[in-house]
């Protein structure tokens, strides 16, 4: 039962490996992080989310000479993580003050900073003014009013794009489709020209610099990133022949897929759709060249204000995902004699990756201990929290999970388990639930260094902002 694998792994990547029987990153032992910093434990390697921010700019500007690479940091916004964008060329899109304060912090400059959102307050947009960020991403026909008025009231003017939602389907999870008219996000477009007017005729306060489409996240297919901008292109083009105005900028949004499935043999107990979706693989280039064949410019100025824009993409998970992984510690293990099921308890539950719980989402979970080991034995595997849905598969016996985990059959407490792909979303949705002190993160340095770049909370931590 401990025949070792001599095929490539599934999960086998150039910063993932094995040595000795034991997961490594970046050849970093994982016992030995798990045995120095603790269980569970956030892990990430620098070199790699380094790779996928100059890939993707490589990539996107082999189709087009401008661009700006914002990352979504609402996928990851440890300072750490945050300090290696920008040093591999990245720029960033924030969501709340909260990140734009970390993106200042970390030193992004104003033209390297987008800030979206659905509910901005006057503070958010009096500092986003002020510091003359490259656009504020309009989400209403009310947000444009606040803006103008808050860009009079301190006396500076405001860049701003026009976000659209252009009701696109994508075959991503419902929960992550933003490009729907059902979804909070964005102006419908026969709101647009109302906007583009109200915009223009501000011109004292408001500088009309581009236009936004986001249509979700994990989109697994070209075309719903080649009509939205195509869309947008109807704007810009109609909006420069009625009045002359040309924007400097079209936002395609994020939404670029990882592939979180491989070659693992788990993919065939998970159903087509999300398959498909899980395992999507699309590159950036392609992507950019069927959002230009789908506008289609044809005229001299229609070429020509191509040539002259700016193309802005928002990626997050194709940037921070597979960077990163959460290592968790088999607690218990339990048989149920009359189902048949062994069980695994771990120290990692769904306070640590909410999207297992919220979307189904699915990480594929190696042994770190016995990584050459076959893993053929099929377990149930859950968390520590009282709660009943704390657990790696569906209870509702779904398609989303896999009823059962393969792992090596030697599986017994106090192996360290790895749920990988874990680096977008992962850290930043976790919680303290249960009056669980949160674990330590670890980023691998491209030097090959471990360093802790967020500490673990201790039960202090849980009372800290409590008064009593």
């Amino acid at each position: 039962m401990n025949e070792k694998q001599e095929e490539r792994r599934p999960w086998q990547a150039d910063h993932l490996g094995s040595r000795e029987g034991h997961l490594i990153i970046d050849e970093v032992d994982a016992l030995a992080l798990t045995k120095q910093y603790g269980s569970p434990l956030y892990v990430f390697s620098q070199r790699r989310i380094s790779g996928n921010t100059r890939g993707l700019r490589t990539a996107l500007e082999s189709v087009h000479p401008r661009v700006k690479l914002c990352y979504a940091s609402k996928a990851n916004s440890n300072m750490a993580v945050l300090a290696t964008v920008l040093h591999a060329g990245g720029d960033i899109e924030v969501n709340s003050g909260g990140e734009l304060f970390k993106a200042q912090r970390i030193d992004f400059k104003p033209d390297q900073i987008i800030f979206n959102g659905v509910s901005k307050t006057d503070e958010e947009i009096r500092t986003a003014i002020d510091r003359g960020i490259l656009a504020i991403n309009v989400d209403s026909l009310f947000e444009l009013d606040q803006v103008i008025r808050v860009a009079r009231e301190i006396g500076r003017s405001a860049n701003v794009a026009i976000r659209i939602v252009p009701e696109i389907i994508t075959r991503s999870h419902i929960g992550l489709q933003t490009g729907l008219l059902s979804s909070k996000f964005g102006l419908s477009p026969s709101q647009i020209d109302e906007a583009f007017s109200r915009a223009l005729r501000a011109s004292d306060a408001i500088d009309l610099v581009g236009v936004h489409i986001h249509v979700g996240s994990q989109t697994p297919d070209l075309q719903p990133f080649a009509r939205a901008f195509a869309e947008m292109w109807k704007f810009v083009v109609d909006l420069s022949k009625r009045t002359g105005h040309q924007i400097r900028h079209i936002n395609i949004g994020g939404g670029l897929p990882i592939d979180y499935l491989g070659e693992t043999t788990m993919a065939s107990a998970i159903g087509d759709r999300e398959r498909d979706m899980l395992s999507a693989k699309l590159d950036a280039a392609d992507v950019l060249r069927a959002a230009f064949e789908e506008a289609n410019p044809t005229s001299k100025e229609e070429l020509e204000l191509l040539e002259g824009l700016t193309i802005v993409l928002e990626p997050g998970r194709r940037i921070i995902g597979d960077t990163g992984l959460l290592l968790t510690t088999v607690c218990s293990i339990k048989e149920r004699p009359e189902t048949g099921d062994t069980w695994l308890l771990t120290d990692a539950g769904y306070s640590l990756a909410i999207s297992m719980a919220m979307y189904k989402w699915y990480y594929h979970l190696v042994s770190a201990s016995r990584a050459d080991d076959k893993h053929d034995t099929p377990y149930k595997v859950a968390g520590p929290l009282c709660d009943s849905g704390d657990v790696y598969f569906d209870l509702e016996k779904g398609t989303r999970l896999p009823n059962y985990r393969l792992l090596p059959a030697a599986t017994a407490p106090g192996d360290v388990l790895a749920l990988l792909n874990t680096g977008a979303y992962a850290l930043d949705q976790s919680s303290q639930y249960n009056g669980r002190p949160r674990p330590a993160a670890v980023m691998i340095r491209e030097s090959g260094e471990a360093s802790v770049i967020r500490r673990a909370e201790t039960y202090e931590d849980l009372i800290g902002f409590d008064n009593w």
